[in-house]
Formats: C-alpha cells, structure tokens, sequence
C-alpha cells in the first residue's frame, strides 16, 4: 500500500494495523468522526468496544494491557471526552501499563481561541503519560503512531497520548509506515553492568537472612522463569507487593506472602530483621516500606531496576543493578552459589502460624452470623481451582481479594496501584475478558466503588463477555470507614450509603444476578453464578465492621504491624 493517498484519518487505522492492534475501546464525537468514518471500512480486522463513558474505555485498556501484556488502544473526542481520559491515563502511569490512547481536536486554525469542545490535552497530559504529542497535519501520522507504541512499550512501560486536530484527520497523504525501533536520546534500556552483578552476588552468598521482594517490575519483564530459578538456587524467600501478585505462584514454597500496609505477617515483621533485602522491579512505595526511617536498618540493599530515577528515590540502594529485570536476573542466578535458607524460612512460618490464628481463621472461617469478605474472595478462588483472573475495585474487599485469592498463573491479577482508583474494576475486567476470553475472569467490587462506573453492565451485556461480577455490600465507603472507627473515635462522617437495587439494575440491563445475605445459601449461589453462561451479578451482604488486618498504621514501622484493633 505504499504510496497511495490517503487521508489521514485511514492512515490512523492502516497505522495500528500495522502495529497487530485487535481491539480499540472507544467513544465516538465530532472530532473524531473521520477516524471513526474510515475505521467503518476496516472492522473486519479491528474490533471496537463502544463503552458507556470514557472512565470505562481507558481503564478497559488498562485491564486489556495487564492480561496481554500488549499495549491498550483507545479513542476519546475532543473537549470532555478527552478530559475523562485523564484518570485512568494517570492511573496506568503510575502502575507502567503500555497504552496508547488518541484523542480527537478541534481543527489546527482554531487552536486556542477556546472553540466549542477544545481543551489543551498535551498541556493536561504531559505529567501522567511518558509522551503526548498533537498532529496538526496528515503526513505526520504513521511516525507519530510508530513512536508512540515504541515509547509506550519499550523500558518502563506507560501511557502515551496522540491529539489529532480535525483538519489532519481530513488531510490526505501518501501512505508508508515504517515501525519505529530507535529514537535518538531515549534509552529506554541500559546495559546490565556485570560489576553490580558481581557485587550483588557477593552480598547474597554471605547473607543469613536475605528477603527478595518483588514488584511488578518482574511481569512487565517477562522475568517469571527467571525469578524461580534465581529463588530456588538461592533458596532466598520472596515476597510480593501489590502488582506483583500471581508473578509467582501463591503455593510456590520460597512465597512467604505480600508486602505492605495490609499485607501478611511475616514480611512486613521480618523485613526489619533480614539482613540483605533484594528488590526486583519494585519502587519501594510508600504502602511497603511505612516509616522509611525505620525501614530495614539492618539491610544491605541490593536494587534491580529499569527505571534509573527509581534508585535511592526512597530506599538508599547498596548495590543497584539498572536494567532488565529478566537479564538481570538471569546475570545474577548464574553468579550466586546454590544455597538454602531453612532456619530464615521456618521465621516466616511461624509468624504464618501466629496470623492464621488471629487473622485468617476469623476471615476465612468466621464464627460470626454475618459474611466476611474474605470466606466469600476465598470460595470463588478455589471453586475455579485457582485458575481465574481476578480483577479488583480500590478499597477493603482490594486487600482481601489480594490476601485470600490465589494465583497459579502470571498476569492473574488485575488492580489500580499507584492511584488506587474506585471505579477501576469493572471496566477493567471487561479489558481483562476480551484479552484473555478463554479464562475466567472475576471482577469484584464494594458497593461505592461498584457505583462510579456501574454503567459498564450495558457495555459488558451488549458484548455478551462472560464476567463473573460480585459485589461485596457493607452500604458503606468501608476503607475509610475502617480508619474512623480505629483512629477517629467511631465518627463515620459520610461513609455511609444507601444503595440502589443493585439486582434489579442488572437485569435492567439484562443481566442475570442474585443477592446473598446467609452463609448457607453463599456455596449454591457461587457456584451458579460461575455455571451460568454469561455474564452474572451477585452481590452479598457483608459486616458492615469487617475489617482488614493486618494493618501498618499510616507512619508507622512496617514491624508495628497490627493484628488486630
């Protein structure tokens, strides 16, 4: 097709055919209709997701982007269409999800004279993507849509914007699309310096009491495979944070459980007693280390990281190794020497032990009339093996779903991290079902989060996408709620809901659903809802004071751990 006018609407479509895109998740309007007019011709090749709103469709890229591992595309139109874009844009760059979203502008002759649905978008953009760029002419499509899913892709991944005025879409150019495979100043990757390898290596062969911890840096690195063989010649015991759930299994012997302000007893504990901390594609967040003054003083620590502004940003880093987590790791497990760590690891286990006990059992197992969030999360996962995705909402059931779902497989887990963003889980989970339609996917939900982008049902109905959607009802905000009532007195200022007929909504949009409020009826209510051939809403009443722990007060030391209030 080289050399062939065309206009640059068609040119966007050609351009991400050319880049493998399968689905774009979009919202048509005025400045985007050429894009839309030529995207008609071409839907055979290129599926499109009409959404309820753009909140919807960007954080369905996002979903769409953590399952595949393959860049999220969508489309907004100018004005507040963009501007609705800027949440989840936000949310995907502090998480490092690959995404390329394109916005529709009003026509180049009436920038900035404040013309009907015009907002400066790669002023708005510019701190939340990696690159925005607007084009003002035809010709300058397929190097700016080349660039772009370079940029977005390539060293630490994110979010990229592409603002295309109204009169460039109309424009008419010859068409030729070479991918991009270098930009001059941009290094998206370093070289693994063997002298840091060297060095680390050293550090963990002499270690009593190493703790590897590991981010996400490990899935977006494809360093899984890695990742095993490095823990298992070591012997070191590792723990994940937030967005490194399911990058090894939760069964896996050396997973000692997740890091941060909600995460299980023994890591947070023992973090302060290990003396060689390794932290794989992780950014030493402010949920993991709690007070950083406190934070492992009797660590060395060894960083492996991408991302160079990472290092010693929070945590001063004895050793960084800059670069690709898998070659890095990959580097490092050849240096090391085959060790075990068998007295470390039985530490964990009993801290296991005194958990379970005080935590686990009374969530899993309650003795309580009312359900618990987690006794529901931990049926869903066994009754599917252990096998689904689970994608979540922000708030108490977002801890739970992390500590009592468990993965058998990478990229398993779905959640806003960075900017723990309510209203996330539903459209991602539509995202998540259309990357990987042969998996189950659940998609759970509290009652204020659930509400923020409820809309999404007619999204998921219309595309008949089989996701399994529970929502965990305490008709309260229940994280907020949760810190009224252990550091401000019980005061539940305007924390409490009162919720619609979520059912009745459901079906509304025709979707099937049922509502459980006794524990009997819990078992044959699950179980029908992942039987069912569709998508299915089930929504259960929960203890309106259940709780998360453990918990790690806000500045407090990750060893002042709570167990319980």
């Amino acid at each position: 097709m080289e050399n062939k006018k065309i206009p640059g609407s068609e040119a966007v479509i050609l351009s991400l055919i050319e880049e493998n895109v399968d689905i774009i998740f979009g919202y048509p309007g005025g400045a985007m209709i050429p894009i839309y007019d030529s995207l008609y011709d071409y839907n055979d090749k290129i599926r499109h997701i009409l959404t309820r709103h753009e909140q919807g469709l960007v954080h369905a890229a996002d979903g769409y982007a953590r399952v595949t591992g393959k860049p999220g595309v969508c489309f907004a139109t100018s004005g507040p269409g963009a501007t609705n874009l800027v949440t989840g844009i936000a949310n995907a760059m502090l998480d490092s999800i690959p995404m390329v979203c394109f916005t529709g502008q009003v026509g180049s002759p009436l920038l900035g004279t404040d013309a009907f649905q015009e907002s400066d978008l790669i002023g708005i953009t510019m701190p939340i993507t990696k690159w925005s760029y607007q084009i003002t002419k035809a010709e300058e499509v397929p190097e700016a849509v080349a660039k772009a899913f370079y940029i977005a892709q390539t060293g630490r991944p994110g979010p990229v914007l592409i603002d295309i005025t109204k009169d460039a879409q109309m424009g008419m150019l010859d068409w030729k699309y070479e991918k991009c495979t270098k930009i001059r100043s941009y290094v998206p990757e370093a070289p693994v310096d063997i002298l840091k390898i060297e060095e680390a290596a050293n550090i963990i062969d002499k270690a009593k009491k190493p703790l590897l911890l590991l981010g996400q840096g490990v899935i977006i690195g494809r360093a899984e495979n890695e990742l095993r063989e490095f823990i298992e010649k070591t012997g070191v015991p590792a723990a994940w944070t937030l967005l490194g759930l399911s990058a090894l299994p939760t069964e896996h012997p050396l997973n000692v459980g997740m890091l941060g302000m909600h995460g299980n007893y023994g890591p947070n504990l023992l973090t302060n007693e290990a003396d060689v901390i390794i932290a794989v594609g992780m950014r030493f967040d402010d949920r993991v280390t709690g007070k950083v003054s406190s934070y492992a003083k009797k660590a060395k620590i060894i960083h492996l990281e991408i991302d160079p502004s990472e290092i010693n940003k929070i945590v001063k880093a004895d050793v960084a190794v800059i670069g690709n987590s898998k070659k890095s790791l990959q580097l490092l497990t050849d240096k090391v020497k085959e060790n075990s760590h068998d007295e470390w690891i039985k530490e964990f286990k009993k801290c296991d032990d005194i958990e379970y006990k005080k935590v686990i059992e009374k969530d899993i197992h309650p003795t309580k009339p009312g359900l618990t969030m987690g006794e529901i999360v931990r049926m869903a996962s066994e009754k599917t093996n252990h096998e689904a995705i689970l994608v979540s909402d922000v708030g108490q059931h977002q801890m739970i779903n992390a500590r009592y779902f468990k993965f058998k497989h990478t990229r398993s887990h779905v959640s806003s991290g960075g900017l723990g963003t309510m209203g996330f889980g539903l459209p991602a989970s539509m995202g998540a079902q259309m990357g990987m339609p042969d998996r189950t996917v659940f998609s759970v939900s509290g009652d204020g989060g659930f509400q923020m982008t409820i809309q999404e049902l007619g999204t998921i109905e219309q595309n008949k996408l089989p996701i399994k959607i529970i929502v965990l009802n305490n008709n309260f905000l229940g994280m907020v709620r949760q810190w009224q009532q252990l550091f401000f007195e019980k005061r539940y200022s305007f924390t409490k809901l009162h919720n619609p007929n979520f059912i009745m909504i459901a079906k509304g949009y025709g979707i099937e659903g049922n509502k459980v409020d006794k524990r009997e009826d819990l078992d044959a209510a699950m179980q029908k809802m992942i039987d069912h051939d569709g998508p299915y809403v089930l929504e259960v009443t929960i203890e309106k004071e259940d709780n998360v722990f453990p918990m790690v007060p806000a500045g407090a030391s990750v060893s002042d751990v709570m167990l319980e209030p």
